[in-house]
């Protein structure tokens, strides 16, 4: 009787090189992929109404049915104009690291395979907002001014662990809003081909940070467990922004507090961290301080 001996994990170049293989099988161009001439429906939500940051609080319900469709039409173009700039300083970074590569290198070809599926996805999202008549949320200066600056430090280990914190979190909610039949279809098939292709950028971001956490100093290893904590309070930020209701005619600064105070938006975003919550334990990346950060901003 033979015993097979356990197969060793993939190197990185051969995890590179599935992650290709499946970019070639499945990858969209949103300009041809979506339907962009197709009606909005008047009936329909932008984001399902459980995924709205009001939702289940007195204030959601003394709103009119398209009063809700409204605040989910302008908390949908709040986060598509996050993820546009978002994208744009994943690609930075990855341009900037692309620079100490190996050009041969199959890291390499996938890390510019994922450059060219983030600014399709740029498109996309933009190309939605204008479709849906919505108008961007852009940051303030002296936010861009920061957002700017953060591809001259986002390089390995903590490029991967900015990607997660940027993409995992948008992915565990779409995925929980992707068969909804109150979803207008113009954005199912926008987080439809999302999801596609961030769970390809995940994989290679998670390979990444086993990989190297393992051979890390401890001082790096103790700097990047704490560091991604500053996710939750951005996102508890990004997710409530004022401008968001006051684009529907609602006090935006008591909106704000009325929904960091519902317990269903936090349930909302303690779901939508806990698959990467659990991937940071598993590889010794949740410090007691980027723990702490995130529990304060209501996601653990």
């Amino acid at each position: 009787m033979t015993t097979s001996l356990p197969q060793s994990p993939p190197s990185r170049e051969e995890f590179a090189e599935r992650l290709l293989k499946g970019s070639v099988k499945r990858s969209y161009e949103p300009v041809v992929d979506i339907d962009w001439d197709a009606p909005i429906d008047p009936d329909k939500f932008f984001l399902p109404p459980q995924m709205v940051t009001l939702y289940g609080t007195p204030e959601w319900e003394a709103l009119s049915r398209s009063q809700q469709i409204d605040l989910s039409r302008q908390e949908l173009v709040n986060v598509l104009s996050a993820g546009i700039w978002f994208e744009n300083i994943l690609n930075q970074a990855l341009l900037r690291d692309l620079m100490h590569r190996n050009p041969t290198a199959k890291t390499t070809h996938y890390a510019l395979t994922e450059l060219g599926d983030e600014t399709r996805h740029m498109i996309m999202f933009g190309k939605t907002i204008e479709r849906v008549g919505g108008t961007p949320v852009r940051p303030k200066l002296f936010r861009r001014m920061i957002i700017n600056s953060l591809p001259l430090v986002f390089r390995g280990p903590l490029l991967w662990g900015a990607a997660l914190v940027g993409e995992e979190l948008f992915d565990a909610l779409q995925r929980q809003t992707l068969e909804d039949p109150d979803l207008q279809p113009i954005v199912q098939r926008l987080m439809r081909i999302h999801v596609t292709e961030e769970a390809r950028h995940i994989q290679f971001a998670r390979d990444g940070l086993r990989k190297t956490v393992p051979v890390m100093p401890w001082y790096r290893k103790m700097l990047l467990a704490n560091v991604h904590g500053a996710g939750g309070p951005f996102y508890r930020m990004l997710f409530t922004l004022p401008i968001q209701y006051s684009r529907v005619g609602l006090d935006g600064k008591r909106m704000r507090r009325v929904a960091r105070s519902n317990p269903h938006f936090r349930d909302k975003c303690v779901s939508a961290f806990a698959p990467l919550a659990e991937f940071f334990e598993d590889i010794g990346l949740m410090g007691r301080f980027g723990r702490w950060m995130w529990r304060r901003a209501g996601f653990l």
